[in-house]
């Protein structure tokens, strides 16, 4: 599309290039964060914490008599809650350039689910905290599937694998937990499969918005629609 095309749309071609370009800023962030956030919060666990028995919330309250240790629980909870702040807000920029609702939307319930995950860990409402990391964990996989059309052709494939993979060990998890490859791995190994292909999608979306040029990062709302 030319850009007079996409002025004729209504979109400001100017402003929605930089909203893109801030938001695949934020999403770069807010993933290499999390990454670091929750390996900082494992090494100073101050007792023991086995990534294939334990999840990533277990940082914030260990079950299964929801204690809270410090500082991992701080680290976790206040990276949760700000990178999901940063995400919401990646939301909000790609709405307002016209990315569509159906990449906005799962992008937004992903930080959302975020900041929800860091306000309610397990030691509050245990009900609450299970929906919120579900939400998050669903919103994330449909994310990084949902917004292929908006990066260059051969990025496209990163965003189905990652969020397809995402997707699959949450489903499969959920419905077949009795299976070899979910025993080996253990709960939290299964939920690290969940997690970090959706954090890699964020890295590699981000940096794709930032890096775009002017005429992509004005992008396509026809793409997302």
């Amino acid at each position: 599309m030319t850009t007079t095309g996409l002025r004729s749309t209504g979109v400001d071609v100017p402003r929605a290039s930089r909203d893109r370009s801030l938001a695949g800023l934020l999403l770069l962030v807010a993933g290499s964060a999390v990454v670091l956030g929750i390996m900082t919060a494992e090494v100073l666990y101050p007792t023991d914490y086995d990534v294939h028995r334990n999840t990533v919330s277990d940082l914030a309250a260990m079950r299964p008599d929801d204690v809270v240790r410090q500082p991992s629980a701080a680290v976790f909870n206040t990276t949760m809650i700000v990178c999901g702040v940063l995400i919401a807000i990646a939301a909000l920029l790609l709405h307002r350039s016209r990315a569509g609702l159906r990449a906005v939307v799962p992008i937004a319930g992903l930080g959302l689910g975020m900041v929800g995950v860091g306000l309610f860990p397990g030691n509050t409402v245990m009900a609450v905290h299970q929906l919120v990391s579900i939400a998050t964990f669903l919103s994330g996989g449909l994310a990084a599937i949902l917004t292929a059309r908006l990066t260059a052709r051969a990025l496209r494939p990163v965003h189905l694998v990652l969020g397809g993979t995402a997707l699959a060990f949450l489903i499969g998890y959920t419905f077949l937990e009795d299976l070899a490859v979910f025993d080996r791995l253990g709960e939290g190994g299964v939920e690290r499969w969940i997690v970090y292909p959706v954090v890699l999608w964020m890295v590699a979306f981000g940096a794709a918005l930032a890096a775009a040029r002017p005429d992509d990062a004005a992008a396509r709302p026809e793409a997302a629609r």
